[in-house]
């Protein structure tokens, strides 16, 4: 495609999506599921599995603590993989840099699926859990941006809002296809069977899923921004040089505080009410996997209403308002949790994550991609969604038990926190200056 000689789009035609954009769209899509599925499944396993399987000799307290400092190591490297890749995606491009970031994370989910555990090798099983671990982390660094430009650059501008919100729509999928197969496999199986080889069967699925994802998204067309940037010859040197300088480090720096209450809400709901529910609550396993997963479910088909919402009322707008209403829901959900009724759990979850976390985070991707110009626009979306996924992500499983271990087991301390990093994101959120989404090019 010859993007110097492409024809002015007028308003008429500013809604209209071409074929290459909606296979850009399926692409982004079915690669975030994939992506998602792999990375999330090992923080089900963390709460259920591995707690056991690799760190037996411990307490359930201190196993479960152990389980979640190394799914936040995955985390912690993720911004060395935003970074790597980031630079890749600015360079080379979105597309190829994608396939790449799918094969890495496949390859390491695979085999976490044939890990030997602790019983069997000793103290080797939890370090090759944390190299996997590791290259997880830095896989899924590359992931999300790509994902989320392959959409947004490819569509037309009365749709960057819906476009935006579809790679979202992939991350709701992917949780709810880990803990509904981990549910399913629980059901189908034994607890003993389930332990022994039931929970690899999650694990060694992503083989398929993962020959199916690259193949869809090799079938992508390179995004029309890029190609923009590459025929003029106005590819960045070093990004992510440029992004920590002025004018552009205001929009890193505030981009990365407005997600910390987002990526603390997602790995609450998402990762640490299963083992809250489980450990703390005594709820039986397969309702807890089953109301997070109908929860995840609930909001991948109100994401797109959130791009919708965005392409009417602003990205800024929608995702300030939706991390307001988590701000107000923390306190009355965990007062919810603490009855230890399952229905009223499952009611929580589906009010707070299925609706609240779903009107937010719709908007998320096309308002970090409207903070940076093209030419480091990979770059930038990774550096703010994965450096600060460190302290707002991988961190709050960590965090939320060890303040209600501090607590004697109630969780208002660790209610606080979550509120608080609300509050900072409503602030930095309301600070931020995007491009206008019609004018994002």
């Amino acid at each position: 495609m010859t993007v110097t000689n492409a024809p002015v789009i007028t308003d008429d035609q500013s809604a209209t999506i071409s074929p290459q954009a909606r296979t850009a769209l399926w692409a982004s899509l079915v690669g975030t599921t994939i992506e998602w599925y792999d990375f999330f499944l090992y923080a089900t396993a963390a709460s259920l599995v591995f707690n056991h399987a690799f760190f037996p000799d411990q307490s359930t307290f201190v196993g479960t603590l152990l389980s979640f400092a190394t799914f936040a190591v995955g985390f912690l490297v993720r911004p060395i993989g935003g970074f790597v890749f980031g630079h890749v995606g600015d360079r080379i491009g979105r597309k190829k840099t994608l396939a790449f970031t799918m094969l890495l994370m496949g390859g390491a989910t695979a085999l976490m699926g044939v890990l030997p555990t602790a019983a069997q090798i000793g103290v080797l099983a939890p370090i090759l859990l944390l190299l996997l671990r590791i290259v997880q982390g830095f896989a899924l660094g590359g992931e999300w941006a790509g994902a989320v430009l392959l959409a947004v650059e490819h569509s037309p501008p009365k749709r960057r809002g819906l476009f935006g919100s579809i790679p979202q729509v992939g991350l709701a999928l992917g949780l709810a296809l880990g803990t509904g197969v981990f549910a399913l496999l629980q059901i189908a199986l034994p607890d003993d069977a389930f332990l022994t080889y039931g929970w690899r069967i999650a694990f060694l699925l992503s083989i398929v899923l993962v020959i199916f994802g690259v193949v869809v998204r090799l079938r992508a067309s390179e995004t029309p921004s890029f190609e923009r940037v590459r025929d003029s010859d106005d590819r960045a040197a070093v990004p992510l040089r440029e992004i920590f300088k002025p004018p552009v480090l205001r929009s890193t720096v505030l981009g990365m505080l407005s997600r910390w209450g987002e990526g603390a809400a997602f790995n609450t709901w998402g990762v640490f009410a299963i083992a809250y529910a489980t450990s703390t609550l005594k709820l039986d396993k397969v309702p807890v996997l089953i109301s997070v997963t109908a929860a995840a479910l609930l909001m991948a088909a109100l994401l797109p209403v959130s791009g919708l919402l965005t392409d009417r009322f602003g990205a800024k707008r929608v995702y300030t308002t939706g991390i307001a209403a988590y701000a107000i829901s923390v306190f009355p959900v965990f007062a919810l949790f603490g009855t230890g009724n399952i229905w009223l759990y499952a009611l929580a979850l589906l009010v707070v994550f299925g609706v609240i976390h779903a009107l937010f985070y719709g908007a998320q991707g096309t308002l970090y991609a409207s903070l940076f110009p093209a030419r480091i626009r990979y770059t930038g979306l990774s550096t703010v969604y994965q450096l600060s996924g460190v302290y707002a992500s991988g961190l709050t499983p960590l965090i939320l038990t060890a303040l209600i271990g501090v607590a004697g087991g109630s969780p208002w301390i660790a209610c606080t926190y979550l509120v608080t990093t609300a509050t900072i994101s409503v602030i930095a959120t309301l600070l931020l200056k995007p491009t206008p989404l019609r004018d994002l090019e």
